[in-house]
C-alpha cells in the first residue's frame, strides 16, 4: 500500500491530535512537530507531500517556516490560523504558501483541501515541461516558469491559476469556476481577484501581454490557455 506522506506543525497538542487522528483514519502516513525549528529538522528527512502549517508557532514563526520550507521543498503548504485578514491571507501566499484555512474548520472542509491539494501535487509531478511559449518555459512539476532562461517568480495563486488552465488546455473555463478552484468555494463572485491575477500572469509569460498568445479571454465568460497549434477552442461552462 503507497501512503501519501503529510506534516502537521502546530504548537497545539490536542491540535496535532485531532489532525492525526483523521489522517491517519483516512490512510495518510503523519509526522508532527510543534514548533519551527523542529518542523525544519525534520521535513528534509520526512520528504512531506502536504503540509499543514499553523501560522502562530513560537520560536521562528510560522511566516519564516513555511518560507524556509518553501526554499527546499515543493511540497504542498496550508495554512493554519486563528486569524483572518486579507493582508495576513496575501502575506502567508507571498510566503510560499498554497492554501489558507481559519480555525476553527470543519475537519470534513480540511480534509476536502487536503484531498484536492494532493490530486494538484499529482498532476503537477507528472507533467512535463510544456514546449517553449517564444522564450518561456512552464514546468509544472517543479513549478518554475522562466523566460530567456532565467527565472520568474510566481505568486502562488498565479502559478495555482497558470496550473489549473494549463490543465485544461483548450477550454474555456468560467470566471466562477476558476475562482473556486483557485481561491475557494466562497469566492465565486470575487472577479476583481481573477482580473488582476490574469493581469499579472500575461505580464510575466506572454510577449505582448495587451494582445496574448495563450492566456485568452472569453468575453462574459471567462479565460483558457492555448498552445500556438491549438485551432480550437472548446467553451465550458459551470
Amino acid at each position: 500500500m503507497s501512503y501519501r506522506r503529510i506534516m502537521i506543525i502546530d504548537e497545539s497538542p490536542e491540535m496535532r491530535r485531532a489532525l492525526r487522528v483523521a489522517l491517519v483514519g483516512r490512510g495518510y502516513e503523519v509526522t508532527e512537530a510543534c514548533t519551527g525549528e523542529e518542523a525544519l529538522g525534520k521535513y528534509i528527512k520526512v520528504d512531506p507531500e502536504l503540509i499543514l502549517l499553523d501560522l502562530n508557532l513560537p520560536g521562528i514563526g510560522g511566516l519564516e517556516t513555511c518560507r524556509s520550507i518553501r526554499a527546499g521543498s515543493e511540497a504542498w503548504i496550508i495554512i493554519l490560523t486563528v486569524r483572518s485578514s486579507e493582508n495576513e491571507e496575501v502575506e502567508v501566499l507571498d510566503a510560499g504558501a498554497d492554501g489558507y484555512m481559519v480555525k476553527p474548520f470543519s475537519m470534513e472542509e480540511l480534509l476536502a483541501r487536503v484531498r484536492a491539494a494532493l490530486r494538484r501535487a499529482s498532476v503537477a509531478r507528472s507533467s512535463p515541461p510544456l514546449p517553449l511559449l517564444g522564450d518561456v518555459e512552464i514546468d509544472l512539476k517543479h513549478r518554475r516558469v522562466r523566460r530567456g532562461g532565467r527565472f520568474i517568480r510566481l505568486k502562488p495563486k498565479e502559478f495555482e491559476l497558470l496550473n489549473y488552465l494549463i490543465l485544461h488546455t483548450g477550454d474555456i473555463i468560467s470566471h466562477c469556476r476558476l475562482l473556486q478552484a483557485v481561491w475557494g468555494p466562497n469566492y465565486g463572485n470575487e472577479l476583481e481577484y481573477l482580473r488582476v491575477t490574469i493581469n499579472q500572469l500575461r505580464k510575466k509569460i506572454e510577449a505582448d501581454p495587451a494582445q496574448p498568445k495563450h492566456l485568452i479571454t472569453e468575453p462574459r465568460v471567462g479565460y483558457g490557455f492555448v498552445l500556438p497549434e491549438e485551432a480550437e477552442i472548446k467553451a465550458v461552462r459551470s
